[in-house]
């Protein structure tokens, strides 16, 4: 049975007009309420103390309503009696999220027998003004993904003892054998893994003959979830076979994943080996009745009726033995294709279709919003120009998508992103991005998807970088020029700074990634807060660990004519949809560090994101 305990954390008096154990700047806020927190553990834990001894490296996360950040964060240890914080309104929440266990460790174990991890949250609101602290309960519960191998007796009764199933998680596994039949083991899913994999691997030696057996696969797992998995070993039509089930009743699956023996029959293609423009399709294949080097998919556009006429693909790829695999590419984006599978007998060399026909729907492809830069307006200010407009008839292009540091140095009257109607590629203009030295700080032209935040006196400002994005291009295409001169105001980080003596450099950059607001200090639709006065908060997005994909390129003092560029996107992560794109075009590219050329211009015209098959892995 499972056991709850509770640690509770005793509550203060509330937040009064004559409180003093706040620091000045909560005492500014007049709206204000205390809560308490009672943290709990749900486990097979023997005794209180156990649980006692789990919470105590917890690491407890209060965010603010609607994703606007983090609000407080303690551990087990510093949290305080009572918490306060400002009152809420209407519908809007706080957030509380306690994780403990192995996974808050320094090292955690990936994979372990005995080492869990938990995770609770709760959400919350603080009422003002009243006689008490509101409670909030969190109960901690495993969030491990749990993996329970049992061993029928027909694998004793066919290898003895002489076996292993090694279970992974990418490169951390666990080893079972006769002895661990049954028993749990806790592997720790990264929060921002997308359809994690667990591989496993069957080896053996049959007692009859002392040959070797192996057998392997896999499946999707998610957190705080119990994946049962029943081995049987059988021998049907002169074929060793194993069986794999997931128990739907203990896992809560949605879906019951069953790994049957060898069969010729269409495979699952993943949902994210599916992009914009190709996909690959998989088959398992027996070799002893069909021909290895005759085995075909054939595909076509889904249509009510199956109008379309088939498409044969050349013949497939061995993988290994008895699987197959081929790419098909060149497809339409947010499109339906059927496809099937062709295999040739090598008794007659008759052609079969075998498993009837599958589905699949490729990604969208969304593209830049006003990358020709056509739209503008003055919606945000009379004094410097804005790219997007409301009376576009674009609808993309009525709302603000692309910024610029103009909302802070325009009022100083120094724009430093505006349009060329003399010097552009297509259409009427293109977006010029002008350095200067404003006021008492250097300032780089600058256009990026996001927003300008606030100036910070005269030592810099805020932005915030990004926009919501759902899609998986390939490249970052544009035309560019350049215009520079020797550094100006010399500067920038440790190791790379640029002195009067250096030519300044331009740079595009562009992103894909799962940034949240909670860890980067943004918001929902624009995540990644950048303060140029603090360099703590700067993304490398070339180790950053939510960037999905990136690319960039520097423009040098001898790119003075249009070129067209072509940005691949490098993948780290092929898995993992993004849900937000950060462009980024600076004329002085450490602007970050207010270091560069004043005379540095940096033209951009007809930007748009490429989708094709040729995927760049970093």
């Amino acid at each position: 049975m499972k056991k709850i305990y509770s640690i509770i954390l005793m509550a203060g008096v509330l937040f009064s007009a004559i409180a003093c154990s706040h620091d000045a700047a909560e005492q500014e806020i007049a709206q204000e309420g205390a809560i308490s927190l009672s943290l709990g553990v749900q486990d097979d834990v023997a005794t209180r103390a156990t649980a006692d001894e789990i919470l105590q490296d917890a690491v407890i996360k209060i965010y603010k309503p609607a994703y606007e950040g983090l609000a407080r964060q303690y551990t087990y240890s510093t949290l305080p009696a009572q918490i306060f914080l400002p009152a809420t309104t209407g519908t809007d929440k706080y957030r509380v999220d306690v994780t403990a266990g192995e996974r808050v460790k320094e090292n955690p174990v990936i994979a372990s027998f005995d080492s869990k991890s938990y995770k609770g949250t709760a959400e919350f609101t603080v009422a003002a003004g009243v006689a008490s602290t509101t409670p909030v309960e969190v109960i901690a519960s495993v969030c491990n993904a749990v993996t329970q191998p049992s061993f029928d007796a027909t694998i004793a009764e066919a290898f003895g003892t002489n076996y292993t199933l090694t279970v992974a998680l990418g490169e951390d596994n666990l080893v079972y054998d006769s002895a661990k039949s049954g028993k749990d083991g806790f592997f720790i899913i990264a929060d921002d893994a997308f359809e994690p994999e667990m591989t496993w691997a069957f080896a053996g030696t049959l007692l009859k003959d002392g040959s070797s057996f192996t057998k392997d696969g896999k499946f999707t797992v998610e957190q705080g979830k119990r994946y049962k998995m029943a081995f049987k070993y059988t021998e049907k039509d002169g074929t060793l076979t194993l069986t794999l089930s997931v128990d739907k009743t203990v896992t809560e699956v949605e879906d019951e994943i069953v790994f049957e023996p060898t069969s010729t029959g269409i495979s699952t293609t993943k949902k994210y080996e599916t992009w914009a423009t190709h996909t690959t399709l998989h088959a398992d294949v027996d070799e002893s009745m069909y021909d290895a080097t005759k085995v075909y998919f054939e595909y076509r556009k889904y249509t009510d009726g199956g109008t379309e006429s088939w498409t044969r693909l050349g013949a497939a790829t061995r993988v290994n033995e008895g699987v197959f695999s081929s790419v098909l590419s060149g497809l339409t984006p947010s499109t339906v294709y059927e496809y099937r599978l062709v295999v040739v007998a090598l008794a007659d060399s008759t052609e079969t279709i075998v498993d009837g026909t599958k589905t699949i729907t490729t990604d969208v492809a969304p593209n830049v919003p006003n990358g020709g830069f056509e739209d503008i307006s003055n919606d945000e200010s009379s004094k410097y120009p804005s790219f997007w407009n409301p009376a576009s008839s674009i609808i993309e292009n009525q709302t603000a998508w692309w910024g610029s540091g103009n909302a802070g140095s325009g009022d100083f009257g120094y724009i430093i992103a505006t349009t060329d109607t003399s010097d552009y590629k297509e259409g009427t203009q293109s977006a010029r991005l002008q350095s200067a030295f404003a006021v008492v700080k250097f300032a780089a032209g600058n256009l990026f998807s996001g927003k300008f935040g606030q100036v910070i006196g005269t030592s810099g400002g805020t932005v915030y970088f990004g926009r919501p994005f759902v899609g998986r291009p390939t490249k970052l295409r544009f035309w560019a020029k350049y215009s520079t001169g020797k550094v100006t105001t010399a500067g920038g980080p440790e190791g790379g700074k640029l002195t009067t003596d250096d030519y300044d450099s331009g740079r595009v950059q562009v992103a894909l990634g799962t940034w949240t607001p909670a860890k980067y200090g943004g918001t929902s639709e624009s995540p990644v807060l950048i303060n140029t006065t603090n360099t703590s908060t700067f993304v490398d997005f070339n180790t950053d660990a939510a960037t999905i994909a990136y690319g960039d390129k520097m423009f040098n003092y001898t790119e003075t004519e249009w070129q067209e560029v072509v940005i691949d996107l490098k993948y780290a992560d092929l898995k993992t949809m993004p849900t937000h794109i950060i462009i980024s075009c600076a004329s002085s590219y450490l602007g970050d560090y207010f270091a560069g050329c004043k005379e540095s211009k940096l033209w951009i015209d007809d930007m748009e994101l490429i989708y094709d098959e040729n995927v760049t892995v970093k």
